[in-house]
């Protein structure tokens, strides 16, 4: 199927147009902050521009009532059989799935995901000759506000007393919506079918002293048209081109939704107008905005340099704080390497250059975070004094309060935390690049082996001392235990030896490599705090941003107007 139904397209177009076009400009003026003194109320816009049309369909049991739904829009919305299906009044509405709602024992509401059903609201009722109040929920609930109002006859017999004291019974503005259709009209030939619209022309006027429109149709070959070929012959015998083109009329010059539509479109003029003024007010402040930010910015980058220049000579505390932690890892490693410890690492691994190396890269570390906190926390403190005497500024000149605006102290504090971040790094890999670990372990290595000869030669004595004494012979253990004794204090005597010739020569090779250290460390050092600035320097450009975003929105706003307007007039003419 179309978007739209079978007919009233021209209408039902030109209503979705308005209304995508009052959405859109109720939308337009939200963005721009426009105030439409309720021009485009939302909920008149929903329940009044977009109210389905109500068609109610009366008529007695069996006379066709659902084949005449169907036949109308093309699809099996209502059931069809030998015996009465409708034994209550149905409503069928548009949604999104189907289901049944009962609203009463006599009413249920039958919602099904159909196109069509988004235009028209159908009320498909019982017999009326089924009972006496058969009709009632339908006169009282949907009558009075039905568009157009269908009684269905049965071709073979239309003038039942029970439908005509029904009709008869309607006050005279519901006849003004009254139309009559004559169903199953391929059961009898074209001459009898005349007659027959003739007796119930003569009868309505005897009854209502009008005659409302009639149409005969057949539902069974509107249904069976829909299969073949549009030009076929079969559609045209059903009667229902005739009476689409009569609802077509009925919808499309429909006064009264007409005269919505048009107050409608006047209210969305009205409301364009205002938005457009809106428009022009803001790009002029945005214009002006962006001549201010541009000095402020030359300001800043100016102030940047000076502090980038200034503030690279707190290498020297680092380069102390070096030195410090060189003498305090040399006196731990002294620790590490007493005789007890030393021979217990023989037995199972040293690894006190591994150990030795963390300490060292860790305390160093720690110094140096420490140092770069406080050079951070300088920076920061003096960006910060800078920013708060800009704010009077920029909200004299943007009307932006700097404090709630852009996270200044935000922005800050995750530069401070980069900037202590990648000093920290710097010092990790400047102690790697040192090879400081490379001597130490050499060192250490010719000293565990010396270690290990005298630990392996006195157990060796030791061994053969007790095995001697095992086999009762009366001296060799005694000078065997004196020769282990011996080698165990050669051992010790050489661990001390060892300890404090490595323990120097550690120290002294870190104290050179300071100026090193140092040299490598100055690059990002320097590059840190230039990074601080440009991150200080740069967070006006969240403002600059705001700027571009803020002329890009209303160019693309002006755009959406511009199609707001072509359609409106566009709307103009088809009314």
């Amino acid at each position: 199927m179309s978007e739209f139904p079978p007919f009233g397209e021209r209408y039902f177009a030109t209503r979705d147009r308005l209304a995508s076009v009052m959405r859109g400009t109720a939308a337009l003026a939200n963005e721009t902050a426009t105030d439409l003194n309720d021009r485009l109320p939302h909920a008149e816009l929903e329940n009044g521009l977009g109210k389905p049309f109500l068609f109610v369909v009366c008529g007695e049991t069996n006379a066709g009532k659902s084949s005449f739904l169907n036949g109308l829009f093309g699809v099996e919305l209502c059931r069809v059989n030998v015996l009465p299906e409708t034994d209550r009044v149905l409503c069928y509405r548009h949604g999104i799935e189907a289901r049944d709602l009962s609203i009463s024992p006599l009413l249920q509401e039958r919602h099904r995901p159909i196109g069509f059903l988004k235009y028209f609201n159908l009320v498909d009722t019982p017999g009326i000759n089924a009972s006496p109040d058969g009709n009632e929920p339908a006169t009282g609930r949907y009558l009075p506000g039905a568009d157009l109002i269908f009684f269905v006859f049965s071709v073979h017999n239309p003038w039942s007393p029970a439908t005509w004291n029904f009709i008869s019974s309607l006050p005279a503005d519901f006849l003004e919506r009254t139309v009559f259709i004559i169903q199953q009209a391929d059961q009898l030939e074209t001459g009898d079918i005349d007659v027959i619209l003739g007796h119930v022309a003569d009868l309505s006027m005897k009854r209502l002293g009008r005659v409302p429109t009639v149409f005969a149709v057949s539902a069974k070959l509107a249904l069976q048209a829909k299969s073949l070929a549009p030009s076929s012959t079969t559609l045209a015998a059903s009667g229902y081109p005739a009476l689409k083109n009569f609802i077509s009329r009925s919808v499309c010059h429909s006064t009264s939704r007409r005269q919505a539509l048009e107050t409608w479109r006047f209210q969305a003029a009205s409301a364009l107008q205002a938005i457009d003024d809106r428009i022009e007010e803001q790009t002029r402040s945005l214009n002006d905005q962006t001549y201010f930010l541009d000095a402020v910015e030359r300001e800043i980058h100016g102030m940047r340099e000076t502090f980038v220049n200034r503030l690279p000579g707190h290498l020297a505390t680092v380069a102390g704080e070096f030195e410090a932690q060189a003498i305090r890892v040399s006196k731990i490693l002294r620790r590490f390497l007493n005789p007890a410890r030393s021979f217990l690492q023989v037995i199972q691994g040293d690894r006190t250059g591994h150990e030795i190396e963390e300490v060292f890269v860790d305390h160093l570390k720690q110094a140096v975070l420490e140092v770069a906190g406080k050079d951070g926390d300088e920076v920061a403190a003096n960006c910060h004094a800078h920013w708060q005497q800009l704010a009077d500024r920029v909200h004299s000149g943007l009307g932006v309060d700097l404090g709630t605006a852009i996270p200044i102290e935000t922005i800050l504090a995750d530069a401070r935390r980069r900037f202590v971040d990648r000093l920290g790094s710097a010092a990790t890999r400047g102690i790697g690049s040192l090879k400081v670990r490379n001597r130490l372990d050499k060192d250490l290595r010719r000293r565990n082996i010396a270690l290990k000869s005298f630990s392996v030669t006195a157990l060796l004595f030791l061994i053969a001392g007790s095995t001697c004494g095992a086999l009762g012979l009366p001296w060799l253990p005694t000078v065997f235990c004196v020769a282990a004794l011996g080698f165990a204090i050669g051992g010790i005597t050489v661990a001390l030896i060892t300890r404090t010739m490595i323990t120097r020569n550690f120290l002294r090779h870190l104290l050179d490599t300071c100026g090193s250290f140092a040299v490598t460390l100055h690059h990002d050092y320097e590059e840190a705090l230039r990074v601080v600035f440009r991150d200080y320097a740069e967070s006006l450009d969240v403002l600059r941003t705001r700027l571009a975003r803020g002329k890009l929105d209303i160019e693309i706003r002006l755009r959406r107007w511009q199609e707001l307007f072509l359609t409106l007039k566009s709307i103009e003419q088809d009314l």
